[in-house]
């Protein structure tokens, strides 16, 4: 078997959510909880087939989305994983209502972080074995590293 890093490219002011599910209506499901979740919400979703023919399944409002998660998709080439880019909203906004797709199995990662995917190649396939989210580390948050943190999250609206 084979282990690599894929790197999941960034869109500027957007996010990213990683999964697996299990069903070829997957792409569909998606699409219909997202845009049931937010009402400016802008994505695209990119659906790795793992039977049948194989295929990258892909659906969106917005087209340079859906084409930038169906070529994400594709680099990854994992059975059953998704790729979502979402624009005006955050993942905080829709998480609740992907869980809830009934083939969701899995949520990796919701960031707006650099992404690498760390995945397993086998003759069979590819699977992913974890994921790689942001940076590592850099010290333990001080009284006014709090204080900054409460401001954006004032600022963003999502603190009286």
């Amino acid at each position: 078997m084979d282990i690599m890093t894929v790197r999941i490219e960034t869109v500027s002011n957007c996010n990213i959510i990683l999964g697996m599910a299990h069903f070829i209506k997957t792409a569909e499901d998606l699409y219909e909880a997202l845009v049931n979740s937010a009402p400016d919400i802008k994505f695209g979703v990119g659906f790795c087939e793992s039977s049948g023919p194989c295929l990258v399944r892909s659906e969106g409002n917005d087209e340079q989305l859906k084409v930038q998660a169906a070529k994400a998709a594709f680099e990854l080439s994992c059975g059953h994983s998704f790729v979502i880019y979402i624009k005006n909203a955050f993942p905080i906004n829709v998480l609740g209502r992907i869980k809830e797709v009934t083939e969701v199995c899995t949520i990796h990662a919701a960031t707006a972080n650099p992404l690498q995917v760390i995945i397993c190649e086998t003759k069979q396939g590819r699977g992913i074995l974890g994921v790689i989210d942001g940076s590592r580390s850099r010290g333990i948050e001080k009284e006014n590293d709090a204080k900054a943190r409460k401001e954006f999250l004032r600022k963003i609206g999502y603190k009286l």
